[in-house]
């Protein structure tokens, strides 16, 4: 299955169309394409242009629904909790973070949590949205669930992400990651490839390894049991309670602190509810910024300069690989799956887009697939 490399600014046009065309505005619409987009350029191929199929279903069922309003339930100087009503899970991050920024540089510290959201795209684009303006950011989402608990055969917990950002030169310390081995939306992918999963991803609905990515995708959402395992596998040999119980610290900063659904409750009976946390915090709180994003910089240029291993080119921090991916794909383009095409080619005959504007004479080649029935 090849890959098509596609312009930012071609992918974005295309985007900004798409969702204005399901009733977005026009500033709602950058919201979701730049969270979209963002996922693409840092190489995250599983939470770019090949989640706009999950929107599109969604927004079409009406589980997203376009005209709500994400709303303040709770409020303190430092905190909030915020009711997104169904809203596009994008614009009650977006939104959430805003306040928690608004929060952190009139207190010290923000801390929001969002309760009744859908997929809200990657939990660092949200932490680097503090970053940037100079302040510790953190984020984190529950979802679908898909992690199966240490020693368990259903999935309970979602892929429940954690994400931090921090100021630093030459880029900024840029983690995020899910707290199970893969996300499903990589699971997503390799279905749409036709490979076989590493054995060690996931469970069939016996508690069995499984390396049928179509076949696990199925029983997650049709809650056979099976699902995806926790960082550290199946078992407590190589920490697999470590993953499981950082899922845990996420369902509490997300679900638990807004009285929301826990992820064995999301995305069922044609209702999202999923729940996300935030933290901005203020460096100055604990002395001078300056001074702090110094120290961390140095502390990563040693790391990157320690010793390496036999064989090995290069340490990375966390963020490097993304900077430079960001780099080159605004250089030689974005690759997008051909059958994520098909996708995207079916999205734009539902809302009467005109493809080959956007694509030319490009076509995705027929092989039997029909758009990921899982999403």
């Amino acid at each position: 299955m090849a890959y098509q490399h596609w312009s930012y600014e071609t992918l974005k046009a295309l985007c900004m169309e798409v969702y204005q065309k399901f009733g977005f505005s026009t500033r709602d619409s950058e919201v979701i394409t730049d969270v979209l987009l963002s996922s693409d350029l840092y190489g995250i191929e599983s939470h770019g242009m090949q989640r706009m199929q999950l929107y599109n279903k969604g927004i079409r069922a009406g589980k997203i629904k376009v005209d709500a309003k994400p709303e303040v339930v709770f409020e303190t100087p430092v905190s909030a909790v915020i009711d997104g009503h169904d809203a596009m899970g994008q614009l009650v991050g977006h939104r959430a973070m805003e306040l928690a920024i608004e929060k952190a540089k009139t207190s010290g510290i923000g801390i929001v949590s969002a309760r009744n959201s859908n997929h809200y795209g990657i939990a660092g684009y949200y932490a680097k949205m503090a970053s940037s303006q100079g302040l510790i950011g953190l984020s984190c989402t529950n979802s679908t669930a898909i992690m199966v608990p240490t020693y368990g055969r259903r999935a309970m917990l979602g892929s429940n992400p954690i994400a931090m950002a921090v100021p630093a030169e030459p880029c900024d310390f840029f983690f995020d990651a899910s707290t199970t081995v893969v996300t499903l939306g990589k699971l997503e992918v390799y279905n749409k490839q036709s490979k076989p999963l590493p054995l060690g991803w996931a469970l069939d609905q016996e508690g069995i390894p499984s390396d049928n990515a179509g076949d696990v995708i199925h029983n997650i959402t049709t809650g056979n049991g099976g699902g995806i395992v926790p960082l550290g596998g199946d078992t407590e040999q190589f920490g697999s309670h470590k993953g499981y119980g950082y899922g845990m610290i996420v369902e509490i900063l997300s679900a638990i602190l807004s009285l929301g659904a826990t992820s064995n409750l999301c995305n069922i009976g044609g209702k999202g509810l999923v729940c996300h946390g935030f933290i901005a915090i203020d460096p100055a709180i604990f002395g001078d910024p300056a001074a702090i994003k110094e120290h961390l910089s140095n502390y990563l240029r040693q790391l990157r300069e320690s010793p390496r291993a036999e064989g090995a080119d290069r340490i990375y921090t966390h963020g490097e690989k993304e900077q430079e991916a960001v780099a080159v794909r605004m250089k030689e383009g974005i690759p997008v799956l051909d059958n994520t095409m098909v996708e995207l080619l079916g999205i734009c005959k539902y809302l009467d887009i005109d493809f080959s504007k956007y694509f030319g004479d490009y076509l995705p080649p027929d092989t039997g697939f029909k758009g990921n029935e899982f999403s």
